[in-house]
């Protein structure tokens, strides 16, 4: 009588991922993460301009008022739904195409081009909105529960540029943010070395934020001193002393629709650190830094599946940001307006 041993399974078959508990999607339940996303360049938006841009799960519209000031608010008529970045600035409203429908900076139909009393319920979603460094931003709530961060320089002291990447990435901001708390990228793709080691025992945390301060070497050996963080869900923050001259940076995340992200780049150099030609350069040279580095994440979030993994100790701070975005709050306060 033959036997026949028996085969043991390959390793694979018997192993089973250990992975982290899921971070919510943005859109997941119909919610999104309460954070000041940015919407349009300042000089997309002139006087008396009507422009129309995705957000969240819909879509919005950016225009001055006559004082100049930029309004965000969801972009269909609430009439037949006709999209209101195809009608114009009329008056200080905003005119619907379709029926001349108008609407006043509070998003309350203000007139109907044939007289007839505008609805009560005829009006639209305002988000709130700021305009800072070159770009107009909207919060994602009814209230604004943290501010966007400034400078250590006042904003009249410093020569500042903003710019919008052309790709549309296919994740969400806060995947991009992740990369900030996450040491080991900062150190593998980048080629930045710590001077002192990881400083997870540094990170100053708030209920919006994280922030760290490190010195080290770029790969090509420009010596640096940085100050870097993430505020909410879509916003990078980094002030640098690059070979000892100071630089701001901001990378803000749009969100133009669940799963995908618009980036924005934000460059600031103080005025009186050299001839306006100079400071000019030298903001030539940081966007070039920053484009490059950016560059070699764009590559990666282009084909990832995002999603906590096997975590080792060097992503002390990486897994605690994760808890953070677990419980981040989220809400959809526009979601009867917006699609």
């Amino acid at each position: 009588m033959s036997t026949t041993a028996s085969v043991p399974a390959p390793a694979s078959s018997r192993l089973r991922r250990v992975a982290g508990q899921p971070i919510p999607a943005e859109g997941d339940g119909g919610l999104f993460t309460q954070s000041w996303f940015p919407i349009a360049l300042s000089a997309e938006i002139g006087t008396s301009c009507l422009r129309g841009y995705d957000f969240l799960d819909g879509r919005v519209i950016v225009f001055r008022d006559a004082e100049g000031t930029a309004h965000v608010m969801t972009a269909y008529c609430p009439h037949l739904g006709a999209d209101l970045s195809v009608g114009d600035v009329y008056e200080d409203t905003v005119r619907c195409a379709f029926h001349h429908w108008r609407y006043d900076c509070t998003g309350r139909c203000v007139s109907t081009k044939v007289g007839d009393p505008p609805p009560a319920a005829a009006r639209l979603y305002r988000f709130r909105s700021v305009e800072k460094y070159g770009i107009v931003w909207a919060f994602n709530g009814d209230d604004p529960w943290w501010q966007l961060p400034s400078f250590p320089y006042p904003d009249d002291e410093l020569t500042i540029r903003a710019i919008e990447l052309p790709q549309t990435l296919p994740v969400d901001p806060w995947v991009l943010c992740c990369n900030t708390p996450d040491m080991q990228h900062i150190k593998a793709l980048h080629g930045i070395t710590f001077e002192t080691g990881d400083p997870h025992d540094q990170i100053e945390w708030t209920d919006h934020s994280l922030m760290y301060d490190f010195a080290g070497l770029h790969r090509r050996g420009e010596q640096v001193s940085n100050r870097i963080g993430v505020f909410g869900t879509s916003l990078y923050y980094q002030a640098t002393e690059l070979d000892g001259r100071w630089f701001g940076f901001l990378a803000p995340f749009g969100l133009p629709r669940p799963g995908t992200s618009r980036v924005f780049l934000v460059v600031a150099a103080r005025r009186d650190s050299g001839t306006a030609p100079e400071v000019e350069a030298f903001l030539d040279r940081v966007i070039a830094l920053e484009q490059s580095v950016v560059g070699e994440d764009v590559a990666i979030m282009q084909t990832i599946h995002f999603r906590p993994g096997t975590l080792t100790a060097a992503d002390r701070t990486l897994g605690r940001y994760f808890q953070f975005l677990r419980s981040y709050p989220r809400a959809h306060p526009a979601a009867e307006f917006i699609k």
